[in-house]
């Protein structure tokens, strides 16, 4: 048998819910099951993939800590991962122990949260553990409460060992009818991929400036932006690198709401029309002061001084514009 485990909190020292969490694993020790922990606080860059780690469990326990307001977000996004990207047909064998302790209100509600979430997902939710823990020494040292939870660890083992049957819930006919966890039907095996491109960062930025540059060709392709290739071609036609130079400018065009991104890698220029997360520095002029930069017939800088471009991000980088790109010399 194996059971896992997703804590939610925050690993705080004094968290009671630690405690608990030691207890148990303590008990499920000693009837010989096998116990996975994952804190979701350490996890929370794969918590998107961690839907995977369901497979060959038996059991599951979601231990929720409420300092404030419900379960916390890190067991929301794990909850929400295994909805769009777990294996239901795993989770529907699951028998699921909610793990709530509170140091505030709410420790039933969010009890309820999670019951009702599991049934959602199709899991099998069994009698919870929570409490409000006022002094969490005096909690840990009160044999009647550790007694307490040893029992319902027991409980939750002869739950899953005899596979009890629980009765239908509403939440199971509210999930066929109303709720769609995705309108693509994909197999365990494509979630389970779709859940790791996901929580993939790089992957998902390369997949957004893809997008910008497709739309950015298409826009080209349809007539708009008239004059985002002469900027680019006098752009491309007048750059001189410089040494160790990797900065990203961003231009908006404020009266044609358009911007050009002049992307430089060394001796690398890529220019395109779209916008980017993060530019080194970012510019506001309108095209006709920006068509006399390009003319040649003021400076980058000179038109910021004059307050006629107004920029904002790394000045030292902002004062190489000039340098790098000399319409005047060329």
């Amino acid at each position: 048998m194996r059971v896992n485990i997703y804590y939610g909190g925050r690993g705080l020292i004094d968290d009671p819910t630690l405690f608990a969490i030691e207890k148990i694993t303590k008990v499920l020790d000693e009837l010989q099951v096998t116990v996975e922990r994952y804190n979701l606080y350490e996890e929370k860059s794969n918590i998107m993939v961690l839907p995977k780690t369901l497979k060959g469990a038996d059991g599951v326990i979601l231990a929720a800590s409420v300092e404030w307001y419900g379960i916390g977000g890190f067991l929301h996004q794990f909850l929400d991962a295994c909805w769009l990207y777990g294996d239901k047909e795993i989770i529907s064998r699951i028998y699921m122990l909610p793990l709530v302790m509170a140091t505030t209100y709410g420790e039933r509600e969010a009890e309820y949260s999670l019951i009702r979430a599991w049934e959602m997902l199709g899991g099998v939710p069994c009698e919870g553990l929570c409490a409000y823990v006022e002094d969490h020494v005096e909690f840990e040292t009160n044999a009647e409460y550790n007694l307490m939870i040893e029992k319902k660890t027991e409980n939750f083992y002869r739950a899953i060992s005899r596979k009890i049957i629980t009765f239908p819930s509403s939440s199971m006919k509210v999930k066929q009818v109303l709720l769609r966890g995705s309108n693509m039907s994909l197999t365990p095996q494509e979630s389970e991929q779709l859940s790791a491109y996901v929580s993939n960062d790089s992957y998902v930025k390369k997949q957004k400036e893809d997008i910008e540059e497709l739309a950015s060709i298409f826009k080209g392709m349809l007539g708009e932006n008239k004059d985002s290739d002469e900027y680019i071609e006098k752009l491309t036609e007048h750059f001189y690198p410089l040494d160790d130079m990797n900065a990203i400018f961003q231009i908006d065009l404020v009266d044609e709401d358009s911007s050009i991104v002049i992307d430089i890698r060394e001796d690398k220029l890529n220019c395109y029309r779209g916008s980017v997360d993060r530019a080194d520095v970012t510019a506001k002029v309108k095209s006709s002061v920006f068509n006399d930069i390009v003319a040649g017939t003021k400076s980058f800088q000179g038109a910021f001084m004059s307050g006629e471009l107004s920029a904002q991000g790394n000045f030292k980088i902002l004062r190489h514009f000039d340098t790098m790109f000399r319409f005047q010399n060329k």
